[in-house]
Parts: C-alpha cells; structure tokens; sequence
C-alpha cells in the first residue's frame, strides 16, 4: 500500500480523498486543510462518505511532509496563486514524493512550459527523487488523452476540436465563476481568465502536446473570444442572483495553426444559465459535456458526461480529473523519477477495482 497524502479539501479533494480511499493499491496517509474549521475533521466527513476514515484532517504541512509520504495528490487550487501552489508542489517533491495535481496549467505540457515552472521542478526531481504529473479533465483528459485516441479510428483528419460545453451555475465555486470567469459582471468588466493570452496560457500547452503527438508542426496558436449578456434576470440554485445585461455566456477558441488552418482547437462554451446564447452549441441536455469532434473521414463525435455528488456535472468532471491522477499514482511509484505529461504516463482499465466495495 502506497501512503499518500491528499492536500487540500475543495471540489478536487473532496473527490481525492474519496479515489485515494477505493484504490486497492493507496492507503490514505493524511488530509491537509487551509480553513480552521477543517482541522481535526475525519477524512471521511470531508469527503461526504458515510463512514469514517480514521484520519483527521491537519494544517501541519511541516509535520505531514517530514513524515515523507511516498505521494500527494495535491487539490490546492493555483488559479490565482500560481507562484505559492508550485512552491508546494516542489517542497513535496524534493522530499521524495510521487505529486499528482491539477493545479498548474503551465506543467500540462510540460516540455513546453516556462523555464521558472520546469527548472525548479526539474531541480527538486534531481535533489529528492520524486515525480510529477500535471493533469486534469480541461485542461487535460479532454483535450489530451481522449482527442488522440479517438483520432485514431479515422482514415483522414481535417480538424480535431476539443468542446466544453457547461451550465456553470453547478459549478460551486462563485468566486471563481463571478470573478474569474466574470458570470454577473457588468459587460464591460474585463475577466482575469478571458483576459488576452490567459486562455494560451492554459490551454495551449495542450494544443502543443497533442500537435506533438499528432507529428505536426504549429504555425501559432490563437485565440478567438465572444461575450453575451442575460437578456433576462436569472436566479440560480447555487450562486443566486445574476441581473439582466451582465455576462451570462462566454465562447472561446484556442486554436492551434497549422499551415495556416486552424487543425487542432479547444473550445469553450459557458453559461450561467440555458436561455443565454442559444444559438451557441448546447450540450445534450442543457447542464453539461465534454465533447471531442474528429473531422475527417469518417466524422466522430464523442460526448462525455459524468455526474456524481447528487448528479451534479461539475462534481462529475472533477471527479474524473481526479481519477486520472490518482489512478496515475502507482505506476509513478514504479518509473523512474521525473516530470511527466499526459505521452507519458498511460490511462489504464480500473485494475481491482470492478464490483470492489470498501468496508
């Protein structure tokens, strides 16, 4: 069994906690928590299961790393504390552990990612001989691992487009929702997110990873944006109120160019609410989707939809991100040190786990 430590107890590590406590191979070793509230919670009530762990949640990040768990699924969020997630994530891997997280978007591709995220990592990787992996669902799964492997079944390709598709009034994160991504602002407030080269800056590590992949070469990549305004007042169930003439949709493109054609694209379709934008592509019942359209010959389109925390599909695709990583974890234990992307490390069958029930 593989001690592994799930920092942080958010959207991601709520589902961390609970993929680390079904796999037959990981043995929760602690919980890590930022809010006081937490501290000294079982693991289990965190994590919404209905028994306990046996683990109580701590702030001791100096007590839980010198303890040298051999991994760390690592749920902080680095949205808008880049600089202070990657300080965590090198600390837990100078002192020898297997990191999996979600929470640097610079690392997803991470032969292309800036000198001052790769050389320390690289640094800590050489001196404690620990691993990293940076994945999620998007950026990650849906715009890496799934792409590709559905572009196999073609005989040509033209284009290969990456969709997510969301009602994000599921998403429980109204900070990030309000602010970030500016759902409810006035229109002429300009979102962090939507800011020029954020979305590159996120997503284009992927589009370079799977142009890698592809064997192609990018001319550039680029970004195309579109806003809409709620043409109406909307109450939601999880954020409130959001009054007419605030954004209430968002569509973007990260396309990646290829002799002068845009051949390998993420694209992004948010609302706060169904009747904005409707002419925008809808996922197929109005809450939420991941979708990877190969064209070519023959045509593929692939939808995805996952729900779990009472059939909510934000929960659902955080779940899956987090799946991908810690099922990620042992064969990590088991290769050599270093920084890994999503080429690297393989999406294996759910080895001992079909039917397997936890006591």
């Amino acid at each position: 069994m593989i001690p592994t430590v799930v920092w942080g107890t958010g959207n991601v590590g709520r589902a961390a906690i609970r993929a680390v406590d079904a796999h037959p191979g990981l043995a929760l070793a602690a919980v890590l928590v930022h809010d006081p509230a937490k501290v000294g919670r079982d693991a289990g009530s965190l994590a919404g299961l209905d028994r306990p762990l046996g683990v109580a949640a701590t702030d001791d990040i100096d007590a839980v790393l010198a303890a040298r768990p051999r991994a760390v699924v690592y749920a902080a969020s680095g949205d808008i504390r880049p600089d202070e997630a990657l300080a965590d994530v090198v600390r837990a891997v100078r002192g020898g552990a297997v990191v999996v997280t979600p929470a640097l978007y610079p690392l997803y591709d991470q032969r292309g990612a800036p000198p001052e995220f790769r050389d320390p990592v690289l640094a800590a990787v050489a001196e404690g001989g620990g691993s990293l992996f940076v994945s999620g669902v998007d950026p990650g799964w849906g715009n890496d691992v799934l792409p590709l492997l559905i572009s196999g079944l073609g005989s040509t390709v033209d284009v290969v487009r990456c969709q997510e598709i969301f009602d994000y009034s599921t998403y429980e994160q109204e900070d990030s929702v309000r602010h970030l991504i500016g759902m409810g602002h006035p229109m002429e407030y300009e979102p962090l997110m939507l800011a020029e080269s954020i979305p590159t800056m996120v997503w284009g590590g992927q589009i370079r990873l799977m142009a890698r992949a592809l064997g192609v070469e990018l001319d550039e990549i680029r970004e195309t944006m579109a806003r809409r305004a709620l043409d109406t007042t909307v109450t939601t169930r999880t954020m409130g109120v959001f009054e007419a003439g605030t954004q209430g949709a968002v569509r973007f493109e990260v396309q990646g160019i290829v002799a002068g054609e845009p051949r390998i694209v993420i694209e992004h379709v948010t609302r706060i609410h169904p009747s904005c934008a409707p002419g925008w592509p809808t996922p197929p019942d109005g809450v939420g989707a991941h979708r990877v359209v190969i064209e070519g010959r023959p045509r593929i389109e692939v939808t995805v939809e996952a729900t779990d925390e009472d059939a909510n599909r934000s929960a659902g695709g955080n779940a899956t991100a987090v799946g991908r990583l810690v099922n990620a974890v042992d064969w990590l234990v088991d290769a050599k040190p270093g920084l890994y992307d999503a080429l690297d490390v393989p999406l294996r069958p759910a080895v001992g786990r079909l039917g397997r029930k936890r006591p």
